[in-house]
């Protein structure tokens, strides 16, 4: 079974990209055991808890990150460069039980998967 990286690199809300991304995570996780997401960049804003997206009038898909571990999913990551840039602190990331990784770290877990989507 090939092993899947998703990597989020855009900011909640703005586009679709999030919610589409954590739809096909949803949807491969059926099909793959090995499934690993990837904040980086502008995705880092994803994992923020209290957002409120209905002032912008969007829809809240932010909460259904926190269901991925009952998919058996375990593996996430946050790059620590990212989260510096945006003055975001690691324990401001509520919506999943992320690792973060120096950008070093984080590439090279990624090359540990053969496939990468991105969003």
């Amino acid at each position: 079974m090939k092993r899947i990286a998703f990597v989020f690199s855009q900011a909640p809300h703005g586009s679709s990209a999030g919610r589409e991304g954590l739809d096909a995570v949803l949807a491969v996780s059926a099909l793959s055991e090995d499934v690993a997401l990837f904040f980086i960049s502008d995705g880092v804003m994803q994992l923020l808890g209290d957002q409120q997206p209905e002032k912008v009038l969007a829809r809240n898909y932010v909460a259904t990150f926190g269901v991925l571990p009952l998919y058996d999913l375990e593996n996430f990551y946050a790059c620590s460069a990212s989260l510096a840039e945006r003055g975001i602190d690691a324990a401001a990331l509520k919506a999943l039980p992320v690792a973060v990784l120096s950008p070093y770290a984080l590439r090279a877990e990624l090359e540990k998967y053969d496939r990468i989507i991105s969003f």
